[in-house]
Parts: C-alpha cells; structure tokens; sequence
C-alpha cells in the first residue's frame, strides 16, 4: 500500500518543480497559445502563454508509477502499464496536433481525419490488448461485460467491446479538451476524479474475490485484474495534476493543451475500463459530461432552429459572458464536479452494501 502514497508524492514533487522548467523552455522556443478571437476578451491577455503543459504531468506520472514500484520492491502489473500507455499514446497525439498549431503555425492543428485516426489506433491498440493478459484466475485487465459498479449483463463480444472502449476514450478525451478552457479548470476537476480512483482501486484490492476468506463481505467482493495498481496510477496522476495545478491555477503561467487534455481523458476512460465501472465514469466526471452537452445542445439547437441556447459554448465560457469572473467560474465548477464525486463514490459504496 506504500507505493500508492510514493506514487502520489514523487508525482507531486515532480511536477512542482518540474513545470517552471518546461515554461522556460517552451517560452524560449515561442511555443505559446494560439486564443480565438471570438472568445471572452479578458482571454486575450493569454495569448502567447506556454503551452503543451500536458507533457510535465504525463511524465510525471509515468516516473512516478515506476519509481514508486522500484522503492517498494514490487512489480509493474498489466493493468497499470496498459494505463499508462494508453494516457502516453493520446497525450502523443495531442502533442501532434500542439506541435502543428504552434510551430507550423496551422490554427486548426491536425486535420481532423489525422487526428481521428491517431486516436483510433490508440484506443484500438488499447482495446485488444486489455482482453490479453490473463491472470492466474482468469481475469484481464478489461472485462467484455459492461460495467456500473461492477460487471453486469451477458457478455458483448470483443467487437462490441472494443467499439464500446473507443466511444468511452475519444467521449473523455473531447470532454476534458472542452472542459479546458479556463485556468486550472480541467486540471483541479482532474485532481477530484483521480482521488476517487485511487479510492476505488484501494477499496477493490481489499474486497477483490482473490482474497478469499479476508474478505468483510464475501458477497460483494470485485473481479478485477490489479486493482491495487490502478490505485497506484490514479495517485500517481492526481499527484502530478496537484503540482501542475500550481503553475495552471489563474493567473496561468502554462498550459495542459491537447497534450494534457487528450492524455488525461484517455487515462479516465482507461482507469473506468479496467476498474470495471464503465458507466459509473459518467457521474464521477460529471463536470465534463456536462459541459460536453453544452456544446451537444448549442449545436444541435443552432442547426435545428438557427438559435443558440447558450451565449457561448462551452459552458463555462456562457458564465464568463454573463459576467462571472474567471476564478469564479472555476471555483464553482470545482463544486459542481466534486459533489459528482461525492455522489460518485457514494454510489459505489451502496453497490457494495446492496450485497451484503
């Protein structure tokens, strides 16, 4: 159970003094950030701030994750690994799409069928490979059921399954990129879902069905492949968010990019696949659900009736219209995402009481 606070602690650590390193950096190569001129004026000041920031906290995460298995002499599990990779394969695919809109100077970044189809090979590669890797029990890291708090139904099928990881990674991956838009914004609601995982995977791995007879409730106990190392990853993460989340708090001196969003969406979906709580993601991250529909409802409105429901979407840009402050806005939208949790977590521990 150590490695769980290493990981957290050395991601923290990294990041805080990693990412004032990576703004000199980036500052003194001009790679800034591109801000649309239909937005909030008060985003124009931000014009030219530091960006693909995502890259701190991903290898933040990764150092701390195997650092923290080094210290206390355990190994690297399947699950934790596929995790990590998947959050490392879009965070690269966002650093593309970063890279092309700062450096080349090509507003749009990536076309959207490159984009697309680098998330496709990702999340496909993801998909496959969490089938594999069976465990002495039988169990992989990914389960073809579909998942609330736990596994339920008749089996999908491994088509279906991967079809379905697909929707769920590139649905987080667009709602943390929509989400990030105000300082530190993504970043603490990020924070607030990884903490409930690391919750999740300490909980799994105490009542996991291969403990047997130390189990409190034999009834209720969970299938899934390495949950103690899903914990590891989740407080590596939740680590490295809370050092970047110092420099990204406004007023910002760095920005996540795609590279961060991307990735961080990625590892969500990722972290929900393995964990068996597919569908439970959706509340714990309900802040990014929601503004997705913003968009969802802006568009749709506008097509169908030529009139938008919002003054802009997404939604926190709506409030900053109204005349929110930025802080304001972030601050409440951190309430906002962590009574999700609450009600996330709290969800979770009734499925387990339900059998008792």
């Amino acid at each position: 159970m150590n490695q769980i606070l290493f990981a957290g602690v050395i991601g923290l650590f990294l990041t805080l003094i990693g990412t004032p390193l990576l703004i000199k950096l980036l500052a003194r190569k001009g790679y800034g950030q591109y801000i649309r001129d239909d937005g909030p004026r008060e985003h124009a000041s931000k014009r030219g701030t530091p960006t693909m920031g995502g890259i701190a906290f991903i290898l933040a995460t990764v150092a701390a994750y195997f650092l923290s298995k080094v210290i206390s002499g355990e190994s690297p599990r399947y699950s934790g690994v596929l995790v990590l990779g998947l959050m490392v394969g879009m965070g690269l695919v966002g650093f593309l799409d970063d890279y092309i809109k700062i450096v080349k100077r090509r507003s749009l970044g990536l076309r959207a069928k490159a984009k697309m189809a680098g998330q496709l090979i990702v999340g496909v590669a993801f998909a496959v490979l969490s089938l594999q890797f069976a465990d002495s029990r039988g169990q992989t890291p990914a389960s073809t059921k579909l998942s609330f708090i736990t596994d339920f139904g008749w089996t999908i099928g491994p088509v279906l399954f991967v079809v379905w990881a697909l929707f769920m990674i590139l649905a987080m991956s667009n709602g943390v990129n929509l989400t990030d838009g105000l300082d530190g914004l993504a970043t603490g609601a990020s924070v607030l879902v990884f903490g409930a995982y690391t919750f999740i995977g300490v909980w799994q791995f105490q009542e996991s069905c291969a403990n047997g007879d130390t189990l409190t409730n034999p009834g209720a106990c969970y299938e899934v492949r390495d949950p103690l190392d899903l914990a590891v990853v989740a407080s590596a993460l939740m680590g490295s968010c809370l050092g970047f989340l110092w420099w990204n708090t406004s007023p910002a001196k760095i920005f996540m990019g795609d590279t961060g969003s991307l990735a961080l969406g990625g590892v969500l979906a990722g972290l929900a696949i393995c964990s068996r709580t597919e569908l439970l993601l959706a509340i714990l991250g309900g802040l990014f659900v929601l503004i997705t529909m913003s968009v969802v409802i802006q568009v749709g409105s506008f097509r169908l009736t030529g009139k938008r429901v919002f003054r802009m979407a997404p939604l926190q840009h709506h409030f900053e219209l109204k005349g929110w402050s930025e802080v304001l806005v972030v601050v409440r939208f951190w309430i906002i995402q962590g009574i999700c949790v609450i009600v996330g977590l709290g969800l979770f521990y009734a499925g387990w009481a339900a059998d008792k």
